[in-house]
């Protein structure tokens, strides 16, 4: 949440109106705001236009189906997304989860169970927030800014600087860094990874010129120490 004062906002994706309907209630007594979308298509303009803090998203919708709908979210945004199915075949639950999803829920749920589920998440987001000196990671605008410039990343690049900056010291190897980069399970190379660190390292040095956090660990991957 950009304001701390604010409620968080909740995106429903659900073509069920009751079921819609139970859940809003259920969030707006624990302190939620929501929105509600019935439409696969309506997804990503909404979101676009104003950034959740989480989305529940259906898997069976009109429109685009919830695997679609994932997938392009993911392509410019690391809001958290829970999916919502009556499915429970094991190939839909890792094909959701690989596509970047946050969690999982089956239906039937108890709405409690999906409140619950929905704030463990929102903890989480919260205190997965990096803490480095200098930097301020915006994941709801998906902005980045280093000592006060804004670093004008692309989506791959905030990704790699938010996975980097999380964990500071620890050395991610590039299979690793991909794994993180790209939810749509396209082969990229080695040099790929490289070259992303490459434009990250060039803006944050003119964001800050003379600092380069970005540590590279030759035959292993890259770590972040500023």
């Amino acid at each position: 949440m950009s304001d701390k004062d604010a409620r968080p906002y909740v995106l429903i994706v659900e073509d069920e109106r009751r079921l819609a309907s139970v859940l809003a209630d259920y969030l707006h007594a624990a302190g939620f705001e929501t929105e509600w979308i019935a439409d696969g298509r309506e997804v990503v303009p909404a979101v676009r236009r104003r950034m959740p803090d989480l989305v529940l998203l259906d898997l069976m919708l009109p429109g685009k189906d919830g695997l679609d709908v994932c997938r392009e979210l993911r392509s410019f945004t690391d809001v958290p997304i829970v999916m919502v199915t009556a499915r429970v075949e094991e190939v839909d639950r890792l094909i959701g989860l690989e596509l970047g999803a946050d969690d999982y829920i089956c239906k039937p749920y108890s709405p409690r169970e999906v409140v619950a589920r929905v704030r463990a998440i929102l903890r989480r987001v919260e205190r997965s927030g990096t803490a480095v000196p200098g930097l301020d990671i915006d994941e709801a605008r998906h902005r980045a800014t280093w000592n006060g410039r804004d670093l004008e990343l692309t989506a791959v690049e905030f990704r790699l600087l938010k996975a980097l900056a999380e964990t500071p010291g620890r050395v991610w190897s590039r299979a690793q860094l991909v794994d993180r980069l790209y939810t749509d399970g396209r082969v990229v190379t080695d040099r790929t990874v490289d070259s992303h660190i490459k434009n990250l390292r060039r803006k944050l040095a003119q964001a800050s010129p003379g600092q380069d956090p970005i540590r590279s660990i030759y035959g292993v991957g890259y770590a972040f120490e500023p």
